[in-house]
């Protein structure tokens, strides 16, 4: 159910996952999760976020995307021993994604978890940066005078880490929902790029 509050006074949580990589007919894993939950757009933040112990190796196109190895993986925890804090993290908001459709993917290990509505930011982008040609995260951030505000939440970081994709897709919503002043307006009224429910 999509909330009716105006968007400014609901909670977000914004995640991301990186993964193992996979040859074709191997299921992908993820390797590293992080999240950036507020309880008012504009509010404080708290960040998570860990790397995932994986049954196979990082492959090495993979490693080559995200930097991170098997050696970076011994002693991590698995992700479902993770789900108190992610059950924590993610429930009562609006959970934020750049085309989510990984993190849908690899949450489906906790069977109906119930995290909903769900906000697609690239969905958001083709919307309300037409002109925008790159709509990867970094363009986005660029453009939109963002990648400041993302370097300062999780300072030492950088894309296609985890917690820095997860703050630069939150930051991606806040600023366009501020560019068009929309704090008081429902977040129905980004329906383009809202789903109530997780996809199938």
């Amino acid at each position: 159910m999509i909330p009716r509050e105006p968007m400014g006074r609901l909670s977000y949580a914004a995640i991301d996952f990186e993964s193992a990589g996979a040859a074709p007919g191997e299921t992908d894993l993820p390797v590293q999760i992080g999240i950036v939950r507020v309880d008012s757009l504009f509010g404080k933040e708290e960040c998570f976020t860990s790397y995932l112990a994986c049954e196979r190796g990082v492959r090495r196109s993979a490693t080559r995307v995200h930097g991170i190895t098997n050696h970076h993986l011994q002693h991590a925890p698995t992700l479902l021993s993770l789900w108190p804090v992610i059950k924590r993290l993610l429930s009562g908001c609006v959970i934020v994604g750049h085309n989510p459709s990984v993190e849908w993917r690899f949450l489906r290990i906790f069977p109906a978890h119930g995290f909903s509505p769900w906000l697609d930011t690239l969905a958001l982008v083709r919307r309300c940066m037409p002109k925008q040609r790159e709509r990867n995260l970094s363009a986005v951030c660029e453009a939109l005078g963002a990648v400041g505000s993302v370097d300062k939440l999780v300072p030492e970081k950088t894309w296609h880490d985890a917690l820095y994709d997860a703050a630069a897709s939150l930051e991606v919503l806040r600023s366009i929902v501020a560019a068009l002043q929309l704090e008081e307006r429902p977040l129905n009224t980004l329906h383009f790029a809202v789903k109530s429910r997780q996809p199938d």
